[in-house]
């Protein structure tokens, strides 16, 4: 039996320890930064903060303690927001075993280094490392509707042993070596999404959706391909597929964002109402509008998102 450790539990990274439990053949174990979340979820079975509505398997077992999670995991899966990433890696890189797998699943940029997460994971630790990302919604997965994601490593045999030990009747997984292109596809499509919903919040119609995300990810692959990414990965289920899904799904986060934006109500009043949850192309606006400088590359939604988000547009 493989054993998994699930590093963050909002509401995406109790999905995934869900997913797992359910399709068997796994020890999970699903750590929380909050002490208070971990007792209420071993309690009730349900995370009512994140993923209301979802049992939790008895088998998954929820901790506060960081050590309890990694001690033994054959795959680290790390499902923290991006501005924490480097802060959790760093606390268990010392624990770490030259034979486990880290695995990010967070879809976003370090604002201050512009770094992807699989890089930050890379600085501080030399352990194997892996990607998974797709058009996904946390609570589907959670309910066991049909989807699918990519695995990208660029070390031999990490993406297949993802692609094994996620895979189950509901979760498909593909498999490449296009790191650089599956993250920055999950990380950008969150900005546009941010503008998708800006679109929808000022009633502008589907004419304008459509154009807005036919040149968004137009200007997701340029970067990604400047940064080392290929072309193809972005007309794929990292790129187009989690851009469509995430500029028209009424359970984006960052659309929702963007559509009260576009209604006139100031992000620090949207911000509050999301209650801990995070919207990552906010600060994913910042980070590649720092990587599209670093590389000349042309990002004219980026732009304004940028504008309306921190200058007062």
């Amino acid at each position: 039996m493989s054993r998994i450790g699930v590093i963050g539990a909002g509401a995406w990274g109790t999905a995934l320890a869900i997913s797992l439990a359910r399709r068997g053949g796994h020890s999970i174990s699903l750590w929380s930064y909050l002490p208070e979340l971990a007792q209420q979820m071993t309690e009730t079975g349900e995370n009512v903060p994140f993923l209301p509505g979802y049992t939790v398997p008895a088998d998954v077992v929820v901790t506060p303690d960081l050590s309890v999670a990694v001690a033994g995991a054959d795959i680290v899966l790390c499902v923290t927001p991006s501005e924490h990433m480097r802060r959790v890696v760093g606390q268990i890189a010392p624990m770490l075993k030259r034979d486990q797998i880290v695995v990010s699943a967070t879809k976003g940029l370090e604002e201050t280094s512009l770094l992807r997460m699989s890089q930050v994971i890379a600085s501080l630790t030399d352990n194997a490392c892996g990607v998974v990302s797709g058009p996904t919604f946390a609570a589907e997965v959670a309910a066991g509707i049909p989807t699918a994601l990519v695995a990208a490593s660029t070390v031999p045999g990490v993406a297949l042993t993802i692609q094994k030990e996620f895979g189950s009747p509901t979760l498909r997984l593909y498999t490449n070596d296009d790191v650089a292109g599956v993250e920055l596809g999950g990380a950008l499509k969150n900005v546009i999404a941010l503008a998708a919903g800006v679109v929808h919040g000022l009633d502008l119609g589907y004419n304008s959706a459509a154009a807005l995300i036919t040149r968004g990810i137009a200007e997701m692959t340029r970067l990604a391909v400047a940064c080392g990414g290929r072309r193809q990965t972005l007309a794929g289920l990292s790129g187009i597929g989690d851009l469509v899904l995430t500029c028209t799904g009424e359970l984006s986060r960052n659309r929702t964002v963007g559509t009260e934006l576009g209604k006139g109500r100031a992000l620090p009043e949207i911000l509050e109402g999301l209650h801990g949850k995070v919207a990552e192309g906010i600060r994913s606006t910042t980070a590649a509008l720092g990587l599209a400088a670093r590389y000349g590359v042309e990002m004219p939604i980026t732009e304004q998102m940028d504008a309306i988000l921190h200058r007062g547009k």
